[in-house]
């Protein structure tokens, strides 16, 4: 890869046999008791109140959870000590990509910030939309980029269509994203990248949001891209033709050094078909989504996170939840709905070619469309996703009625819009990869760039394999009557690699992308 200075950027795998192979590797077993959704992927969530300051561990365990700050999550991923000597991601711009925006992130940006002593950013003030955005020579900035205007956030009337294109329920997505991209480089400029229209209703919603990233790419306003949004390859009617109009975006970010995350989905192996949307059937194979499948991107899986909730160290097996506590000494088991599995459409990229010893790569999905064999696995890499081991997150939104609180509903159907959220989701998980690269770029002095096949490569090698990643082996992902696929030693169809222990693998990420 070519070096680039930082100033360059003005922001700076035959059927019968295939067949053979998947039987051992499938599963089916009852559906997890999670519920999920994939668009947007924050699949489960619970309100812990607003009473100014965020909710103490007795809260969470209260509810069934344990909750983590920026300071308990640095130490579980061993970034603190980068942060202490200096490393922060400053220099650099992450971009978060997401439909509508939210009417009150900004502010929300500010108190998140203020509740966990981070630093604050220049733009945590004004309307949440463009107009409040600081000059570009100022940073760490936090910029709201609108693509075709920046609807506001007021639903339909009641009954009147799918739902899906409530512009509100992004808004803890929204929040979600941004937080987490800063908690974790504190000192990077974040970019929200907002459409008018949600992926949900179409590939018209998903090409604004992909014209939207290659703009910025093409002009050097961004180092590091997160996608928390996804849909299921099968629902693509005109196929690869489709997808190839879309991943213009990727293709270019590879030759501008640019990163990709997407989320790998909240559905396990179960994604669903875009049509009819009010009654959408799932697709009757494991399958996997898209953009987390292309093979240019960086596809995050999901896990439980099992570390002292307080301190981030050790791994604790008696606090809740229930899925800590029946996998004693394993830190990460995998997520459940962890999604993850073959593509349909995109051959096994060469960087897969070798795995480390123990992978479970089968390359193809029973039932599923040709050419079914030697196909791109999904995910790559992992990080926390499940709301149970969840993430604080800080939201207010006003109620539609012109009150304070009761934009959203919580599932007791009592308003609890504004305040302190367990957030969970592989959207959760793209976004922290994104702010440990934005780091990684502001250490080497260039943008890493596509780092997938840095990434195998660590993994190939056993010591560095064991330094830089933790390999959860437990769990399988299947959420539905499709069946899933199971975590393994070394890569799996649920959380790729692993997850990463940040303060060895940036450095050696770093030394593998030169």
């Amino acid at each position: 890869m070519s070096f680039r200075p930082r100033g360059a950027r003005s922001l700076a795998f035959k059927a019968a046999a295939a067949v053979a192979l998947v039987l051992p590797l499938l599963v089916t077993v009852a559906p997890a008791a999670e519920s999920f959704a994939m668009r947007p992927l924050i699949s489960d969530w619970k309100y812990l109140g607003n009473d100014g300051t965020p909710p103490s561990q007795a809260d969470c365990n209260a509810v069934s959870r344990r909750c983590f700050a920026p300071g308990p999550m640095a130490n579980s991923y061993n970034y603190a000590g980068l942060h202490a000597s200096g490393n922060q991601g400053q220099g650099t711009t992450i971009a978060v990509v997401d439909s509508f925006g939210a009417s009150t992130i900004r502010q929300d940006l500010g108190v998140f910030n203020t509740a966990f002593g981070l630093p604050h950013l220049c733009g945590e003030s004004g309307p949440s939309n463009p107009s409040a955005n600081c000059g570009s020579n100022v940073s760490p900035r936090f910029d709201i980029v609108c693509v075709q205007g920046c609807p506001a956030p007021t639903p339909p009337p009641p009954n009147n269509g799918t739902g899906q294109e409530y512009h509100n329920l992004w808004d803890r997505e929204v929040a979600l994203d941004v937080e987490w991209a800063h908690a974790t480089a504190p000192l990077a400029n974040i970019m929200l990248v907002t459409t008018p229209t949600a992926e949900t209703l179409g590939v018209q919603g998903l090409q604004q949001m992909m014209n939207a990233e290659d703009s910025l790419i093409r002009n050097h306003k961004v180092d590091v891209i997160s996608q928390s949004f996804g849909t299921g390859e099968g629902a693509f009617n005109n196929g690869l033709a489709a997808l190839n109009q879309l991943r213009r975006a990727f293709i270019d970010a590879k030759a501008n050094d640019v990163t990709v995350f997407a989320s790998s989905g909240d559905g396990g192996s179960t994604n669903s078909y875009k049509t009819p949307v009010k009654n959408s059937r799932n697709i009757p194979y494991p399958s996997v989504g898209w953009p987390a499948s292309d093979p240019l991107v960086s596809s995050v899986g999901g896990t439980y996170l099992c570390t002292n909730a307080v301190t981030g160290f050790g791994v604790d097996n008696v606090s809740p939840p229930v899925n800590c506590q029946v996998t004693p000494a394993d830190r990460e088991p995998a997520w459940i709905p962890s999604g993850g599995g073959y593509s349909i459409y995109f051959t096994r990229p060469s960087y897969q070619n070798v795995l480390p010893p123990g992978s479970t790569y089968v390359g193809s999905s029973p039932g599923a469309p040709g050419p079914n064999s030697n196909m791109r696995g999904v995910p790559d890499i992992a990080y926390q996703a499940s709301s149970r081991t969840g993430v604080l997150t800080y939201l207010s939104e006003p109620d539609f009625r012109g009150e304070t609180a009761g934009g959203l509903n919580c599932p007791s159907g009592q308003p609890c819009s504004t305040g302190w959220y367990v957030v969970g989701g592989t959207s959760a998980s793209a976004p922290q990869w994104a702010g440990l690269t934005a780091i990684a770029d502001q250490m080497a002095g260039r943008d890493l760039g596509f780092i997938n096949p840095a990434l195998y490569q660590l993994a190939d090698n056993p010591s560095t394999y064991a330094a830089d990643f933790y390999d959860p082996y437990q769990n399988c992902n299947q959420t539905t009557d499709i069946p899933g696929w199971c975590a393994s030693t070394g890569w799996d169809a649920v959380t790729g690699l692993g997850t990463p222990n940040a303060a060895a693998l940036i450095p050696d990420l770093i030394a593998a992308t030169t």
